[in-house]
């Protein structure tokens, strides 16, 4: 697993990855200066962020933020003071872990794990929630077109079905292609 440390402070940094080697993990890599930061995110391409603040501005905390929602990885984001804003707006931008005042090498491999679990959790309720909505929207479309083709042909709700599966079977497409060529040719005879 490759790991970026994202933390200015030599020292702290330090304790994350002694925490990371003891821990069994090699491959880290360290962003001292925050210049160009999600260039160098994307350069290096990790597998987890390990980002640590020590006592960040509101500044800070945004340009980490847009470092979180851009690059859909696991993110630990460590800070030595919080307010409810910033838990907030942590979660908002997709930090898996945000801890507060621990950052202590015993502790790495658990928050990591944690971490990582989170953001799978996460990462798989979006694609059930996609999914869901793509089959809506594949819904609607082919319920539009059965509606089409009823008032068009004067058939049943199920004999429109059956046609347009006829059609998507011989075709070889999906019954959703062919629903949305029925709606775009009636919109074309409208």
């Amino acid at each position: 697993m490759k790991i970026v440390i994202v933390d200015e402070s030599p020292i702290r940094a330090a304790i994350l990855e002694e925490g990371l080697r003891e821990s069994g993990f090699t491959d880290v890599e360290r962003i001292a200066a925050r210049h160009n930061l999600l260039k160098r995110v994307y350069a290096i391409d990790p597998d987890v962020i390990l980002i640590d603040l020590e006592n960040p501005s509101r500044d800070e905390l945004e340009q980490m933020f847009q470092v979180s929602r851009a690059v859909r990885r696991p993110v630990a984001m460590f800070v030595d003071q919080s307010d409810a804003a910033s838990i907030q707006a942590s979660v908002d931008a997709g930090v898996s872990a945000y801890i507060v005042d621990g950052l202590k090498k015993e502790r790495i491999k658990s928050i990591l794990d944690l971490c990582v679990s989170r953001f799978n959790a996460f990462a798989k309720l979006q694609s059930e929630l996609e999914r869901a909505r793509s089959d809506l929207e594949e819904r609607k479309t082919i319920d539009r077109a059965k509606g089409i083709l009823m008032k068009a042909k004067k058939l049943s709700e199920e004999e429109a079905y059956k046609l347009m599966r006829g059609v998507a079977m011989r075709e070889s497409k999906k019954i959703v292609e062919i629903a949305q060529s029925i709606i775009t040719a009636s919109e074309l005879l409208k």
